[in-house]
Protein backbone atom coordinates (compact mmCIF):
# COMPACT_ATOMS: atom_id res chain seq x y z
CA UNK A 1 0.00 0.00 0.00
CA UNK A 2 1.44 3.25 -1.18
CA UNK A 3 1.50 6.23 1.34
CA UNK A 4 -0.90 8.90 -0.16
CA UNK A 5 -0.03 12.27 -0.92
CA UNK A 6 -2.39 15.04 1.10
CA UNK A 7 -3.63 17.48 -1.92
CA UNK A 8 -6.95 17.36 -1.11
CA UNK A 9 -8.11 18.62 -4.45
CA UNK A 10 -5.95 16.75 -6.88
CA UNK A 11 -7.88 13.70 -7.31
CA UNK A 12 -11.17 15.35 -7.25
CA UNK A 13 -10.32 18.26 -9.77
CA UNK A 14 -8.67 15.18 -11.85
CA UNK A 15 -11.98 12.75 -12.39
CA UNK A 16 -14.27 15.44 -12.03
CA UNK A 17 -13.54 18.82 -13.10
CA UNK A 18 -14.91 21.96 -13.42
CA UNK A 19 -15.04 24.00 -17.05
CA UNK A 20 -16.41 27.63 -16.47
CA UNK A 21 -17.74 29.97 -19.41
CA UNK A 22 -18.23 34.00 -19.27
CA UNK A 23 -21.60 35.16 -20.06
CA UNK A 24 -21.44 38.45 -18.45
CA UNK A 25 -19.14 41.64 -17.58
CA UNK A 26 -20.29 44.99 -17.37
CA UNK A 27 -22.96 47.14 -15.02
CA UNK A 28 -26.40 45.16 -13.95
CA UNK A 29 -28.77 47.77 -15.22
CA UNK A 30 -31.75 47.52 -12.52
CA UNK A 31 -32.98 43.69 -12.39
CA UNK A 32 -31.57 40.22 -13.53
CA UNK A 33 -33.42 37.18 -12.98
CA UNK A 34 -32.13 33.58 -12.93
CA UNK A 35 -34.20 30.64 -12.75
CA UNK A 36 -34.08 27.12 -11.37
CA UNK A 37 -34.03 25.33 -14.30
CA UNK A 38 -31.17 23.77 -16.08
CA UNK A 39 -27.94 22.32 -15.13
CA UNK A 40 -24.51 23.50 -13.84
CA UNK A 41 -23.87 26.55 -11.26
CA UNK A 42 -22.66 29.85 -12.13
CA UNK A 43 -20.40 32.27 -10.52
CA UNK A 44 -20.26 36.30 -10.14
CA UNK A 45 -18.06 38.33 -8.80
CA UNK A 46 -19.22 41.46 -7.65
CA UNK A 47 -16.61 44.47 -8.64
CA UNK A 48 -18.43 47.67 -7.39
CA UNK A 49 -21.35 49.32 -6.57
CA UNK A 50 -24.29 48.29 -4.77
CA UNK A 51 -26.69 44.97 -5.21
CA UNK A 52 -28.89 43.47 -3.38
CA UNK A 53 -29.56 39.79 -3.74
CA UNK A 54 -33.28 38.16 -3.26
CA UNK A 55 -33.62 34.67 -2.93
CA UNK A 56 -37.00 32.64 -2.65
CA UNK A 57 -36.29 32.26 0.99
CA UNK A 58 -34.48 34.31 3.41
CA UNK A 59 -33.62 37.97 3.41
CA UNK A 60 -31.99 39.74 0.72
CA UNK A 61 -28.70 40.04 0.95
CA UNK A 62 -27.06 43.63 0.94
CA UNK A 63 -23.55 43.49 -1.00
CA UNK A 64 -21.90 47.09 -1.06
CA UNK A 65 -18.47 45.71 -1.47
CA UNK A 66 -16.13 43.71 -3.56
CA UNK A 67 -17.83 40.20 -3.49
CA UNK A 68 -18.37 36.39 -5.08
CA UNK A 69 -21.06 34.93 -5.02
CA UNK A 70 -20.85 30.97 -6.03
CA UNK A 71 -24.03 29.00 -6.81
CA UNK A 72 -23.36 24.91 -7.68
CA UNK A 73 -26.30 24.23 -8.71
CA UNK A 74 -29.38 26.52 -10.59
CA UNK A 75 -31.40 28.32 -8.01
CA UNK A 76 -34.31 31.11 -8.38
CA UNK A 77 -32.99 34.35 -7.53
CA UNK A 78 -32.66 38.29 -8.67
CA UNK A 79 -30.04 40.68 -8.63
CA UNK A 80 -31.26 44.39 -8.55
CA UNK A 81 -28.83 46.79 -8.99
CA UNK A 82 -28.80 49.97 -7.24
CA UNK A 83 -29.69 52.87 -9.53
CA UNK A 84 -27.47 55.54 -8.34
CA UNK A 85 -24.49 53.25 -7.86
CA UNK A 86 -25.14 50.41 -10.02
CA UNK A 87 -22.95 46.23 -9.40
CA UNK A 88 -20.61 46.18 -12.06
CA UNK A 89 -20.38 42.09 -12.18
CA UNK A 90 -18.17 40.09 -14.18
CA UNK A 91 -20.35 36.09 -14.41
CA UNK A 92 -19.56 32.73 -15.44
CA UNK A 93 -21.75 29.68 -16.04
CA UNK A 94 -20.00 26.65 -14.39
CA UNK A 95 -20.18 22.84 -16.20
CA UNK A 96 -19.84 20.56 -13.37
CA UNK A 97 -18.76 17.29 -15.06
CA UNK A 98 -21.03 14.20 -14.11
CA UNK A 99 -23.88 16.87 -13.19
CA UNK A 100 -25.58 15.84 -10.34
CA UNK A 101 -23.14 13.07 -8.86
CA UNK A 102 -20.17 15.92 -9.02
CA UNK A 103 -18.92 15.38 -5.66
CA UNK A 104 -17.87 19.04 -5.45
CA UNK A 105 -20.88 20.40 -6.64
CA UNK A 106 -23.18 18.28 -4.15
CA UNK A 107 -20.63 19.06 -1.47
CA UNK A 108 -21.34 22.83 -1.46
CA UNK A 109 -23.92 24.59 0.28
CA UNK A 110 -26.51 26.48 -2.11
CA UNK A 111 -25.18 30.11 -2.21
CA UNK A 112 -21.43 30.90 -1.30
CA UNK A 113 -20.69 34.37 -0.30
CA UNK A 114 -17.70 35.90 0.59
CA UNK A 115 -16.11 39.29 -0.02
CA UNK A 116 -12.96 39.17 -1.71
CA UNK A 117 -10.75 41.08 0.33
CA UNK A 118 -10.92 37.59 2.78
CA UNK A 119 -10.25 34.97 -0.17
CA UNK A 120 -6.41 34.80 0.32
CA UNK A 121 -3.67 34.36 -2.57
CA UNK A 122 -7.37 35.32 -4.76
CA UNK A 123 -5.90 39.28 -5.89
CA UNK A 124 -3.46 38.05 -8.66
CA UNK A 125 -6.09 36.24 -10.16
CA UNK A 126 -8.83 38.54 -9.75
CA UNK A 127 -7.19 41.40 -10.91
CA UNK A 128 -5.77 39.34 -14.62
CA UNK A 129 -9.15 38.13 -14.88
CA UNK A 130 -10.72 41.64 -14.59
CA UNK A 131 -7.73 43.18 -16.93
CA UNK A 132 -8.75 40.09 -19.77
CA UNK A 133 -12.76 41.38 -19.43
CA UNK A 134 -11.58 45.01 -19.80
CA UNK A 135 -9.45 44.23 -22.78
CA UNK A 136 -9.88 43.35 -26.45
CA UNK A 137 -6.79 41.01 -26.17
CA UNK A 138 -6.49 37.74 -28.49
CA UNK A 139 -7.52 34.66 -26.68
CA UNK A 140 -9.06 36.84 -24.46
CA UNK A 141 -12.39 34.60 -23.98
CA UNK A 142 -10.50 31.46 -23.49
CA UNK A 143 -8.06 33.23 -20.64
CA UNK A 144 -11.13 34.63 -18.59
CA UNK A 145 -12.30 31.12 -18.65
CA UNK A 146 -9.21 29.52 -17.46
CA UNK A 147 -9.18 32.54 -15.19
CA UNK A 148 -12.44 31.87 -13.65
CA UNK A 149 -11.35 28.02 -13.18
CA UNK A 150 -7.93 29.02 -10.80
CA UNK A 151 -10.52 31.37 -9.08
CA UNK A 152 -12.96 28.55 -8.46
CA UNK A 153 -10.32 26.49 -7.23
CA UNK A 154 -9.32 29.03 -5.11
CA UNK A 155 -12.22 29.13 -3.30
CA UNK A 156 -12.78 25.94 -2.36
CA UNK A 157 -9.26 25.55 -1.16
CA UNK A 158 -10.20 28.74 1.10
CA UNK A 159 -13.31 27.12 2.03
CA UNK A 160 -11.57 24.26 3.57
CA UNK A 161 -8.38 26.31 4.94
CA UNK A 162 -10.64 28.83 6.76
CA UNK A 163 -13.23 25.87 8.38
CA UNK A 164 -16.57 27.35 6.76
CA UNK A 165 -18.11 23.90 5.96
CA UNK A 166 -19.29 21.78 8.89
CA UNK A 167 -20.17 18.82 7.23
CA UNK A 168 -19.73 17.01 4.08
CA UNK A 169 -17.13 16.36 1.85
CA UNK A 170 -15.12 19.09 2.02
CA UNK A 171 -15.74 19.75 5.96
CA UNK A 172 -14.33 16.37 6.10
CA UNK A 173 -11.35 17.63 3.89
CA UNK A 174 -10.43 20.13 5.91
CA UNK A 175 -10.01 18.14 9.02
CA UNK A 176 -6.42 17.41 9.92
CA UNK A 177 -6.62 13.69 10.21
CA UNK A 178 -9.48 12.67 8.51
CA UNK A 179 -8.17 14.21 4.70
CA UNK A 180 -5.81 11.63 4.85
CA UNK A 181 -8.12 9.01 4.51
CA UNK A 182 -10.15 10.60 2.30
CA UNK A 183 -7.61 11.28 0.09
CA UNK A 184 -6.31 7.94 0.12
CA UNK A 185 -9.40 6.72 -0.60
CA UNK A 186 -9.81 9.41 -3.70
CA UNK A 187 -6.22 8.56 -5.22
CA UNK A 188 -6.47 4.26 -4.86
CA UNK A 189 -10.49 3.15 -5.11
CA UNK A 190 -9.28 0.02 -5.58
CA UNK A 191 -6.90 -0.81 -2.67
CA UNK A 192 -9.23 -3.17 -0.24
CA UNK A 193 -9.75 -0.41 2.69
CA UNK A 194 -10.27 -1.97 5.76
CA UNK A 195 -11.56 0.88 8.69
CA UNK A 196 -8.11 -0.48 10.28
CA UNK A 197 -6.19 0.59 7.37
CA UNK A 198 -7.97 4.24 7.12
CA UNK A 199 -7.57 4.41 11.00
CA UNK A 200 -4.34 4.21 10.51
CA UNK A 201 -3.70 6.52 7.36
CA UNK A 202 -5.25 9.42 9.63
CA UNK A 203 -3.36 8.09 12.37
CA UNK A 204 -6.43 7.74 15.16
CA UNK A 205 -7.71 4.59 16.57
CA UNK A 206 -10.31 2.44 14.76
CA UNK A 207 -13.06 3.29 17.23
CA UNK A 208 -12.21 7.42 17.18
CA UNK A 209 -11.76 7.38 13.31
CA UNK A 210 -15.14 5.99 12.66
CA UNK A 211 -17.12 7.91 14.84
CA UNK A 212 -15.52 10.89 13.75
CA UNK A 213 -15.44 10.63 9.97
CA UNK A 214 -19.38 9.86 10.72
CA UNK A 215 -19.93 13.07 12.90
CA UNK A 216 -18.25 14.95 10.22
CA UNK A 217 -19.06 13.82 6.74
CA UNK A 218 -22.43 12.24 7.78
CA UNK A 219 -21.94 8.91 6.80
CA UNK A 220 -19.81 5.81 7.67
CA UNK A 221 -15.92 5.11 5.75
CA UNK A 222 -17.30 2.10 4.09
CA UNK A 223 -20.67 4.14 2.75
CA UNK A 224 -18.29 6.83 1.61
CA UNK A 225 -15.81 4.71 -0.28
CA UNK A 226 -18.88 2.59 -2.29
CA UNK A 227 -20.32 6.35 -3.22
CA UNK A 228 -16.86 7.55 -4.42
CA UNK A 229 -16.38 4.06 -6.04
CA UNK A 230 -19.87 4.50 -8.33
CA UNK A 231 -19.06 7.99 -8.57
CA UNK A 232 -16.54 6.90 -10.57
CA UNK A 233 -17.99 4.16 -12.48
CA UNK A 234 -20.64 6.78 -13.43
CA UNK A 235 -18.13 8.69 -14.97
CA UNK A 236 -16.23 6.09 -16.80
CA UNK A 237 -19.99 5.00 -18.24
CA UNK A 238 -20.44 8.00 -19.14
CA UNK A 239 -17.11 7.34 -21.65
CA UNK A 240 -18.27 4.32 -22.86
CA UNK A 241 -15.91 2.55 -20.81
CA UNK A 242 -16.26 -1.79 -20.75
CA UNK A 243 -17.82 -2.29 -17.15
CA UNK A 244 -15.15 -5.37 -16.97
CA UNK A 245 -12.46 -2.90 -16.68
CA UNK A 246 -14.08 -0.44 -14.76
CA UNK A 247 -15.06 -2.95 -12.05
CA UNK A 248 -11.27 -3.40 -11.66
CA UNK A 249 -10.09 -0.20 -11.84
CA UNK A 250 -12.83 0.82 -8.92
CA UNK A 251 -11.93 -2.18 -6.02
CA UNK A 252 -14.50 -4.66 -7.35
CA UNK A 253 -13.47 -8.31 -8.04
CA UNK A 254 -15.91 -8.68 -10.74
CA UNK A 255 -18.73 -7.36 -13.43
CA UNK A 256 -21.23 -8.76 -11.11
CA UNK A 257 -19.72 -7.60 -7.29
CA UNK A 258 -20.02 -3.76 -9.14
CA UNK A 259 -23.05 -3.96 -10.40
CA UNK A 260 -24.82 -4.95 -7.08
CA UNK A 261 -23.08 -1.87 -5.40
CA UNK A 262 -24.10 -0.06 -8.23
CA UNK A 263 -28.00 -1.07 -7.82
CA UNK A 264 -27.43 -0.97 -3.83
CA UNK A 265 -26.00 2.90 -4.38
CA UNK A 266 -28.15 4.20 -7.51
CA UNK A 267 -31.35 2.11 -7.19
CA UNK A 268 -30.73 0.83 -11.03
CA UNK A 269 -27.92 -1.18 -12.68
CA UNK A 270 -24.96 0.18 -14.30
CA UNK A 271 -26.26 -0.87 -17.90
CA UNK A 272 -30.12 1.07 -17.03
CA UNK A 273 -28.48 3.94 -15.58
CA UNK A 274 -26.44 4.13 -18.64
CA UNK A 275 -29.35 3.51 -21.00
CA UNK A 276 -31.35 6.41 -19.04
CA UNK A 277 -28.55 8.75 -19.55
CA UNK A 278 -28.70 7.87 -23.60
CA UNK A 279 -32.20 8.78 -23.82
CA UNK A 280 -31.96 12.00 -21.50
CA UNK A 281 -28.89 13.26 -23.88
Amino acid sequence: MTESCTDRLDALLMHFPVRARMFHAGPICGVASFEAGGEGGQLHLVRAGLLEVVHAAGRPLRINEPTLLLYPRPMARRFVSDRDDPATTTCANLHFEGGAANPIASALPDVVVLPLAGIDGVDHSLSLLLDEAASDNCGRREMIDRLFEVVLIQVLRHLMETGQLESGMLAGLSHPRLRKAMVAMHEQPAERWSLEDLAGVAGMSRSVFASTFHGIVGITPAAYLQAWRIRLAQAALQQGRPLKVIATEVGYGSEAALSRAFKAQCQVSPREWQKRGARAA
